[in-house]
């Protein structure tokens, strides 16, 4: 039913502004629509990723978008954190951590929240 249908990743924030900030300056995506000051949408690759205003911003305890980077992972992992992100090391089976990216069963991913605390990552497949 949905197989041929896109899909945009829905990320709740506090204060629009300061995720503007670091959606498009730190992360270096596109704004493409702003719909009435509650909604920035931005275009990453071929998808899009919904920024909105909500009181419920940075409650999820779970992975909110994922970029799929390829070989560049420790590259861009070096650049984001020149910029002043912070990333998280978790403890995970089979994944051993070199430097800021968790290494293991033919997978490379890292791991950082946005100002509100949501979690995104880039993972190399």
């Amino acid at each position: 039913m949905l197989a041929n249908s896109n899909a945009t990743a829905n990320v709740a924030v506090k204060d629009l502004a300061r995720a503007k900030a670091f959606y498009e300056g730190t992360l270096g995506l596109k704004q493409v629509d702003d719909m009435g000051g509650e909604l920035i949408v931005y275009k990453s690759g071929d998808t899009l990723i919904n920024v909105y205003h909500s009181q419920f911003a940075g409650t999820n305890k779970a992975t909110a978008v994922t970029w799929t980077v390829g070989d560049a992972i420790e590259t861009i992992v070096k650049s984001l954190k020149s910029k002043g992100v912070a990333f998280e090391h978790y403890e995970m089976p089979g994944l051993t951590l070199e430097g800021d990216v968790h290494v293991g069963s033919g997978i490379k991913v890292a791991w950082f929240k946005d100002p509100d605390g949501n979690i995104l990552n880039l993972v190399d497949k």
